[in-house]
Formats: C-alpha cells, structure tokens, sequence
C-alpha cells in the first residue's frame, strides 16, 4: 500500500496517507494512449468542410458544344478537375466523438493517479480552501507547495478556488467528480485534497 506525505497549504508536512494499492498501484500506458485519443477526439468541433461540385456557384451552363470544337466535352466549368471547381471526397460536418467501455476509462483514471504516485507529483492537502477569491493567495499557496503547473482538486466545487485560480498560467481547478485522464497528464503536479483523495478511492476502487 503506497504511503504519501500529507501536507498544509503552508507547505509543511503534517502526516502521511495510505493509497489504495488497487487505485494507486499500477501504470497501464496503453490505455493511457486510447482513452487521451478518445478524450480529444470528443473535442474536436467537426466543422471542417468543403464544397462539392453542387455546392459551388455557377457552371449551370455548358461552356462550349458537345462535338466540333476539338476541344474535351466538359459540362460544367465546376467540375473538380477545373480550378474553381468543386472539392470530391473533401471533410465534411461530422462528430469524431466516441466512447470506449466504462472499465477500461476507470482502468486508464486509475493509470494516470498511478504515474503521478510513480514520478512523485502527488501533493495531498489536509484542506484547501479560501475566504475570498484572490488570485495572489492561490500563487503562494502554490509556491509553498513547490506546484507550478498543477491541477487542483478538490472534494467538491468551490467557487473561490476556481476563480482564484484560473488566471493563472498552467493550473486548472476541477473537483474530484470531473476528474479525468487528459487534464491529469497535461499538468506536472497534481495537487489534491485528503478528502477528495478518499472520495476517488471509494469509486474506483
């Protein structure tokens, strides 16, 4: 079972956490990869488009006869041989979204709390909270902590912390039910609440 420091937003270690080993204990890259590629392709807006030859304005008349001038027959000055012409087999509006099964996104979350345990980028805070929002104390808290890119987690939404934090360049605030395996990899530090850290264990363990 993986023990990790506890720590006060002051920076100072106040005690030590037990990890569940089922959560915390093993990296599986893989599907770390499938389900990255599965969360941006979820995002990715699907607006790229071109136009056919239907599309295109003009060419409703035939540019010159069928036969005598010596010329190819043509029917259309859009065809998409002609410049102007329209686009065959261009993108067009779709949804690149898709979903793999719920087991193997579970496995991939608990591969990515995994590595930050491995590569000793876990922080664990007694409690995290504000009495206002106030973007120069969140930068303390973070420079007590050692944490420049980091993501912020916490046992449920807080409005301070969010708007405390989003000013700031590289840190992300999410609570523990959003957490996810993309924003986990995208920040070196992952600094997280004791309690959300109990909360995690208790779904996916």
């Amino acid at each position: 079972m993986p023990k990790v420091a506890l720590y006060n937003i002051q920076g100072q270690q106040v005690g030590e956490v037990d990890l569940v080993e089922q959560v915390f204990g093993e990296v599986n890259e893989a599907v770390l990869h499938d389900v990255v590629v599965m969360q941006m392709a979820s995002r990715r807006r699907g607006t790229a488009k071109t136009l056919t030859r239907a599309e295109v304005s003009g060419g409703g008349r035939k540019p010159w006869r069928q036969k005598g001038t010596g010329r190819a027959r043509v029917g259309s000055i859009r065809s998409p041989l002609w410049r102007g012409g329209g686009v065959v087999f261009g993108p067009q509006p779709r949804d690149y979204s898709y979903k793999l099964p719920q087991k193997v996104r579970r496995l991939a979350l608990r591969s990515a709390l995994a590595s930050k345990v491995r590569d000793g980028n876990i922080i664990v805070l007694d409690s995290l909270r504000l009495e206002k929002p106030r973007t120069k104390d969140m930068v303390n808290i973070l420079n007590n902590l050692a944490a420049g890119k980091a993501l912020l987690v916490t046992a449920s939404h807080d409005t301070n912390i969010e708007l405390s934090a989003r000013n700031i360049p590289g840190v992300t605030f999410l609570s523990s039910a959003k957490l996810n395996v993309y924003d986990l990899l995208a920040h070196e530090k992952l600094v997280i609440t004791k309690e959300a850290v109990e909360q995690v264990q208790e779904v996916l363990a």
